[in-house]
């Protein structure tokens, strides 16, 4: 199954109802996080049970610290008797992980770059722009290159054989069916080739092909062109002229690095805050305090040498903001929750008050 053309067609389908790409990727992330919202719930209130069990998971740390054997058993028979699972915690990130894995594979799919990569957003010019990239101009008839350049196919191809044209022939191996022959050199024409048992065709057929039209996508500027592959013995082989590559800064990515990094140290700042009524350990609470300040600022500075185009970071930013209002709600649910618990605890008291009493007194009647 093909989920990276599963989520460009998703996210197609939800351009069709919200008029663009951008809103699409927003509508996308609400959606997915809707979808955890129970797990994050157990997530938190996991968090919430940790801080008021730390007390006595140290008691029994420090009691059986000479015998780490027995205090593993210990351990693991506290959390039984207290129906508490230390993992909780970390299942929303895992499940989140692939998520965004496999929106940033569709958004810098040649797929998704040749549909609605130029497509603009607030004040986003390209979904797939990163950071730093290198220009180029999809569909002129040329490459902007540099002397590492490489090249991938498309996932089809139409193909000519001699007295027939086939639409959407599908492409063996597309990342790497398209290579370089000889040396690059800017503003000359590069020489393509792609081995003729590429193309998904029986022998009869491949012995027809007499050429081939591919959609040829330049890695390095997510540059598309449609080449007309000409046969030559038993190899498709074609020419395109190139120009030089220009390096460009593009500033609105950069802004969305910066709400990312905001948004996501008032996700954690909010967090904290709402778990600072429990009795934590200060050395615990001094590292928390720390990380809360130096992980965005860490995670920020990774994007700006890991390419990540702007249409992942909407996905992020998006999802921090989506998880401050989250935590919020959450909080409030799991304070209602304690409240009850407590009603419901001293309703319990005042009951077996009364029955000791009205016990006393049938004690002293009878007697």
């Amino acid at each position: 199954m093909d989920f990276v053309a599963l989520t460009i067609q998703f996210l197609d389908v939800l351009k069709s109802f919200v008029g663009s790409y951008g809103m699409a990727i927003i509508v996308f992330t609400i959606l997915m996080r809707i979808c955890l919202w129970h797990v994050n719930v157990s997530q938190q209130r996991s968090m919430k049970n940790m801080q008021n069990l730390t007390p006595k998971m140290k008691t029994i740390q420090e009691k059986y610290k000479n015998n780490p054997q027995l205090m593993q058993q210990k351990m693991m028979e506290f959390y039984k008797e207290n129906n508490f699972n230390p993992t909780a915690g970390c299942l929303p990130m895992l499940i989140q992980i692939p998520i965004f894995i496999m929106l940033y594979s569709a958004l810098m799919s040649p797929q998704f770059i040749q549909m609605a990569g130029d497509s603009n957003f607030l004040f986003i010019k390209r979904l797939d722009s990163t950071i730093k990239s290198n220009a180029g101009v999809s569909l002129d008839g040329q490459f902007s290159v540099s002397n590492h350049a490489q090249f991938q196919a498309g996932k089809s191809a139409v193909v000519y054989l001699d007295n027939e044209k086939l639409d959407n022939v599908k492409i063996q191996k597309p990342q790497k069916a398209i290579e370089i022959q000889g040396e690059i050199e800017q503003n000359k024409p590069i020489e393509l080739k792609m081995a003729l048992d590429s193309l998904n065709l029986n022998f009869a057929q491949l012995n027809k092909v007499s050429k081939a039209e591919v959609s040829v996508m330049n890695i390095m500027t997510k540059e598309t062109e449609n080449i007309e592959f000409k046969r030559m013995g038993d190899i498709l082989i074609a020419q395109v002229p190139t120009v030089q590559v220009e390096n460009e800064f593009h500033y609105d990515v950069i802004l969305l690095v910066a709400l990312f990094i905001v948004t996501i140290w008032l996700s954690q700042k909010i967090m904290m805050a709402s778990n600072k009524t429990q009795n934590l350990d200060p050395q615990q609470a001094a590292i928390q305090k720390s990380m809360g300040k130096i992980m965005p600022i860490m995670i920020g500075v990774t994007f700006v040498f890991i390419p990540i185009p702007a249409g992942a970071l909407l996905y992020l930013v998006t999802s921090n903001v989506f998880q401050i209002f989250q935590t919020i709600v959450i909080n409030k649910q799991l304070e209602l929750e304690d409240k009850k618990k407590e009603e419901k605890n001293s309703d319990n008291n005042i009951i077996d008050a009364k029955v000791i009493d009205a016990k006393v007194v049938d004690d002293k009647n009878s007697k």
